[in-house]
């Protein structure tokens, strides 16, 4: 299996090191080249991982069985039109793209290949599990949050200079958060209409938004979302108002708290354990018709996180 990974950041990264376990588990001989826009040199554990490195497209083989793109979102449209015609199954990392005022019909994305948008949060316990109780349950109203401190996502990198903090890379909060997005949409499907605020208003040294929120109607059930870069306590979870009960799902504890009757489920498992399965899936997808984050999809989910539903 030849596979080409185009940009090399800390999700690009952590990507590497997981399909490189997966597929010595499964036994596959494989070959990784890697795109790289930057002269940042890569850890030595890291480098012995990778066959072959190189700076431009005009570099690159013909031919891949497998491309991940996990650069900068502002570069993800024109390097997905630089390299669809070179791959069967290529992995886009969350978000699809930046900007939503764009014609999709010009990437020219040839009919047998498959276009996988990132959405790890689906592949958590925490998830699995809201997905089973939400279709038995009469749900009046949900909540989430996702609230996190953006200068301890990456310890050894200044947070003024990743792209998290830039908009003009796409570092917007909804973006950058878009997850939260994607799983709303997988429990309860697209919203009929969307109120979005948004801004900067913290001292974090940034370009981009550092909250968005959002409220969303549904024909029987409203949601809302808070998005925030400055939150000194890490928090991402959602509350279900149930005709009997309050559910929370808690992603960054990996349980289920039932307020009302004590009842606490543990779900613990490292971050790894849900991203590998999601590489399985995708290395198992053979039919751009089962694949359950397409372009299209993330595209929607892309106009809502951006409020313009």
């Amino acid at each position: 299996m030849k596979i080409l990974f185009i940009g090399l950041g800390s999700i690009g990264t952590r990507h590497l090191r997981n399909i490189t376990k997966l597929l010595h588990e499964k036994h596959q001989l494989f070959e990784i080249h890697a795109l790289r826009g930057t002269a940042r040199k890569l850890e030595t554990g890291v480098c012995k991982l990778i066959h072959k490195q190189m700076t431009s497209y005009e570099d690159i083989d013909e031919q891949y069985d497998v491309i991940f793109i996990t650069n900068p979102t502002s570069l993800h449209y024109e390097t997905l039109k630089n390299v669809v015609s070179k791959a069967k199954k290529i992995f886009i990392e969350k978000p699809v793209f930046s900007n939503a005022d764009i014609d999709l019909s010009l990437l020219e994305i040839p009919q047998d290949t498959i276009c996988y948008v990132a959405a790890p949060l689906r592949y958590t316990k925490v998830f699995k599990f809201l997905k089973k109780l939400v279709s038995s349950k009469k749900i009046y109203s949900a909540r989430a949050i996702c609230s996190s401190y953006l200068p301890e996502w990456r310890p050894m990198i200044d947070y003024r200079k990743c792209y998290s903090a830039s908009k003009q890379s796409g570092g917007d909060i909804g973006l950058e958060l878009i997850h939260e997005w994607d799983y709303l949409t997988e429990l309860f499907g697209m919203p009929e209409r969307v109120n979005m605020y948004s801004g900067k208003y913290s001292d974090l040294e940034i370009t981009s938004d550092d909250i968005a929120i959002y409220i969303a109607a549904y024909k029987s059930m409203l949601v809302s979302l808070s998005l925030d870069y400055f939150g000194r306590y890490t928090k991402r979870e959602i509350e279900l108002y149930c005709d009997d009960e309050v559910i929370v799902g808690d992603f960054t504890k990996s349980e289920i708290r039932f307020l009302k009757s004590g009842k606490v489920i543990s779900l613990q498992e490292e971050r790894d354990s849900y991203q590998l399965r999601e590489l399985g899936y995708f290395l198992n997808l053979d039919d751009e018709d089962n694949n359950q984050n397409t372009i299209l999809h993330a595209f929607d989910v892309l106009k809502i996180a951006k409020g313009i539903l």
